[in-house]
């Protein structure tokens, strides 16, 4: 058998990874009070169209959605949204979103085994936080603007697990902004299992 052929010659997909892409205050807010956003930089491109490109799927919670629609124009257009709700009372009112309820693990292993490019996890926190918790980040890119908000939506909620990074990419802009960019690392599944 030829590596990376599956038995009826066709290549398997790879596995689709979640990626956190998120702007943050230098004190590691997503949103200040109000659900503020209008100090993130608007006068580049900061990566977000390569990003972009990779991606075919949103992961959003249900206030992160309202705040979407709100905008002027659909920020998601050509990809597929999936909005985490805790019930069914959302109303959908955007192309190719979905609502759902259940738990995040089903989601993803339900997305990750069909083909397609990387799911974008866009937030808000508490569903950062979720992701984190069941271990279903792969990736966090974070954009650290220079300012500091004092108060608003943390970008890493309190009580969330601790999750080990490895730096493996960062850039600097002449605005100020620094891009970090982790991947998250796991452990090998050999090295946790019981030895006889």
């Amino acid at each position: 058998m030829t590596p990376g052929v599956g038995t009826a010659g066709v290549r398997p997909h790879r596995l689709r990874r979640v990626r956190l892409f998120v702007a943050t205050s230098l004190d590691g807010y997503i949103a200040g009070p109000g659900d503020d956003v209008g100090w993130r930089f608007d006068d580049g491109d900061y990566g977000y169209q390569h990003f972009y490109a990779g991606i075919d799927t949103v992961l959003i919670g249900r206030r992160t959605y309202d705040m979407a629609c709100r905008l002027p124009a659909w920020p998601y257009a050509g990809r597929n949204v999936v909005v985490f709700t805790r019930g069914d009372a959302t109303r959908i009112a955007s192309p190719d979103t979905v609502a759902t309820s259940l738990a995040v693990t089903d989601v993803v292993a339900a997305l990750r085994v069909r083909p397609g490019r990387d799911l974008w996890l866009a937030g808000g926190g508490g569903l950062v936080q979720s992701f984190l918790a069941a271990d279903r980040v792969d990736d966090l890119i974070v954009s650290i603007h220079p300012v500091v908000l004092g108060d608003g939506i943390p970008l890493i909620a309190r009580g969330t697990p601790r999750v080990p990074l490895a730096l493996v990419g960062e850039r600097r802009f002449p605005s100020g902004l620094v891009q970090l960019a982790y991947r998250v690392e796991r452990e090998p599944a050999s090295s946790t299992a019981t030895r006889d």
